[in-house]
């Protein structure tokens, strides 16, 4: 009988699925739909070949619209469409998660690449290169604004010479034209502030409206032109490592400006207490102008964020989504002004699925009409009554999906998913609630393989990166998690039981928990759900507690990186991709300079005793560094300060490093290479 369940335990190690067919399937995002309905544009990354999809009614057969076929690192986004819908423009190259820096080039090509805006016909033909820049712009008359070297230029969707054509003190972003095309708004920031500028290219002329000492941000204007509304936050300098931030000395609030005069009034607060901190949805803009002159935005007056409306001549916010124990996320306005679409966890915590709610008020109402175990985000207005949105599910990686005004929901793009993609070999993930070592209950999702009775199998816990984000029972909505959920999969494949864990500090669950106390530069408080993930799958009676690994990247890297630092005799061994190791020494200091030297001193003491830096004694696992060195995000210093100390006391280590790639690594075959490093380091590690 032992030798029965060795070999059933090595022939599930030995599946016939690969780490690159886990991750070989296409994901999509960036969905956009045409102004007046009827087309649909987005992006589709197959194997590291971003491209444009497009697909119209009524047949809504989706196809490739662009032909790059490299893993080149490019990436590819920022999509616009022309005002008759007739061509599209978007953004290649460079790192479209932190705009504004030096194009990465994680090819190490000898040529550094550029970051240019294109234009193809929704038709179809060759994309034409309109100017190097990012974050168009295009107005109603076939202007084309962006931003190149903090400044914003100007050229036209026939690529006409382009200009710089307002150059400001700070760094411009943001851009919005109005209605009629004659003006452009856009944010120009200044360190310790920013304003709202209005740029007029008939005199060539920049007007900042409203200026105060504060932070101005996400302009939109009124349907008529003649005004703009902004959010204004106070300006507070904050100390730099994560942690809380549950009320503001000041809070948020809502201003319209006139555009001919600058003068603004404030139309709404928020409340102290709760929400008094801006927490942005997802959304393209975070106010929407809307039919009847009234302004939707996000509050988190309730400790979980909702959505509101109040009128553009002040007055109370009416709240649109009542209800207990769930956040609203992607939003967008119908064509008609009338309707918000947006995803959220409402009546199922650790899904996201889409709906309705008219802005002037009544019952939000599922799109699908019930809510089913698939997982819905980013809903986009497609005229006719047609939403086109993207689903995932246990087995299904993001696809973009129409669901017409009757019938069912239509996969825009099927034959995108290849032949070998195991879908059928994937286990569907559960729901687990259980204690932190403080009490706290937590989420997870518990991957189990297929097994027979009686068996103890190794574990490996995962920890998400963000902190702001909330892995699901499915393929995740952002590329970098996607990744991540497959890898869990491939794992439970492999023979593993897995737990992907929703720590505090992660969203989805309110602001309570999002900014939990003493979280992160400020006391580690996860630490106790770590703990806590460690000692539940100990107990778990197909669990080997002898056998138990951790990973995760860059915040999830933190935690694996503690886990094994404080608590090497429960996590035997450990991946940690570009996690931050010394909280005292990321991006120069956590200190406020507002304090005093002592209370810098004392910051800056909290911070290193809640990094695994300062555990490095107890550190004796042995764990599988993996860092690209050109990240933005966390240093790569990180990494190497780590390996050193690592290195002085003989611990076990081993490393994998990506020369010029960034931190969301840009090639696919890095993903890859990552992964398989992983999975071969934890099948040496916690084999028998």
């Amino acid at each position: 009988m032992r030798i029965l369940v060795v070999l059933a335990f090595a022939s599930v190690f030995c599946g016939a699925a690969t780490i690159d067919q886990y991750l070989g399937a296409p994901f999509a995002s960036e969905m956009h739909a045409a102004p007046g309905g009827g087309k649909v544009v987005w992006i589709l990354n197959e194997r590291g070949a971003r491209n444009l999809w497009v697909a119209g009614a009524p047949d809504y057969k989706g196809h490739r619209l662009t032909s790059y076929k490299e893993d080149d690192g490019q990436d590819v986004g920022m999509i616009e469409w022309t005002a008759d819908g007739k061509s599209i423009i978007y953004v290649r190259g460079g790192n479209l998660e932190q705009i504004g820096q030096v194009a990465p080039n994680p090819r190490s090509w000898a040529q550094m690449p550029d970051q240019s805006i294109w234009i193809v016909p929704f038709e179809g033909g060759a994309p034409k290169k309109l100017a190097e820049g990012h974050s168009p712009a295009v107005s109603k008359d076939g202007k084309v604004a962006f931003v190149r070297a903090t400044q914003v230029w100007m050229t036209n969707i026939n690529g006409d010479k382009p200009a710089e054509v307002a150059h400001t003190k700070g760094i411009s972003s943001s851009l919005r034209w109005s209605p009629d095309g004659s003006q452009l708004a856009f944010v120009n920031a200044r360190g310790d502030h920013s304003f709202v500028g209005v740029y007029h290219p008939g005199d060539r002329s920049v007007k900042y409206l409203d200026p105060s000492t504060d932070r101005d941000s996400s302009p939109v204007w009124s349907v008529d032109g003649r005004r703009i509304a902004f959010i204004r936050t106070a300006s507070v300098t904050l100390a730099g490592g994560a942690g809380p931030r549950r009320e503001a000395l000041t809070p948020w609030s809502i201003r319209i400006a006139d555009v001919a005069t600058g003068q603004g009034r404030e139309v709404w607060h928020a409340d102290k207490g709760p929400g008094s901190v801006h927490h942005a949805m997802v959304a393209e803009d975070q106010l929407l102008w809307a039919d009847g002159d009234r302004l939707a935005f996000a509050w988190e007056k309730s400790g979980y964020l909702r959505l509101y409306a109040v009128s553009a001549e002040g007055g109370p916010a009416k709240l649109l989504t009542p209800g207990d124990n769930f956040e609203i996320e992607h939003v967008s306005l119908t064509e008609d002004r009338k309707n918000l679409l947006f995803s959220s966890n409402q009546d199922d915590i650790d899904r996201r699925h889409i709906w309705r709610v008219a802005v002037a008020g009544g019952t939000a109402a599922p799109v699908l009409g019930s809510l089913g175990q698939g997982i819905e985000w980013e809903p986009q207005d497609a005229g006719n009554g047609a939403v086109a949105y993207f689903r995932s599910s246990p087995n299904e990686i993001g696809r973009a999906v129409v669901k017409l005004a009757s019938g069912a929901p239509k996969d825009l793009a099927p034959d995108s998913i290849p032949a070998d993609f195991p879908s059928h070999d994937m286990v569907v993930p559960h729901q687990v609630i259980f204690p932190a070592s403080d009490g706290m209950m937590i989420h997870g999702q518990l991957f189990v393989p297929r097994m027979t009775s009686g068996e103890k199998r190794p574990a490996i816990i995962f920890f998400h990166g963000g902190s702001r984000r909330q892995m699901l029972l499915g393929f995740h909505y952002m590329y970098y998690y996607s990744n991540d959920y497959a890898m869990n999969q491939y794992l439970a494949s492999k023979g593993y039981v897995v737990l992907s864990v929703n720590y505090r500090s992660g969203i989805g669950y309110g602001l309570n928990f999002r900014e939990a106390i003493n979280y992160g530069a400020t006391g580690a408080s996860e630490y106790n759900d770590v703990m806590g993930a460690g000692l539940y799958m100990k107990s778990r009676a197909e669990v080997d507690p002898a056998r138990i690994g951790v990973w995760g990247g860059s915040y999830g890297g933190y935690l694996t990186a503690m886990a094994l630092s404080r608590s090497s005799d429960l996590f035997a061994a450990g991946v940690d991709l570009h996690g931050v190791h010394d909280w005292s020494a990321r991006g120069g200091s956590v200190a406020n300079p507002n304090l005093d030297p002592e209370k810098q001193r004392e910051q800056m003491r909290v911070a290193f005793e809640s990094s695994p830096m300062a555990a490095i004694k107890t550190w004796k696992s042995p764990v599988l560094l993996i860092h690209g060195d050109d990240d933005r995000n966390v240093d790569f210093s990180q990494t190497v300060k780590l390996a050193e100390a690592l290195r002085a006391q003989g611990t076990e280590f081993e490393e994998l490093i990506f020369p010029d790639e960034i931190h969301d690594f840009l090639l696919w075959e890095h993903w890859v290479k990552a992964m398989k490093a992983g999975d071969e380091f934890f099948g040496r590690k916690l084999k028998k």
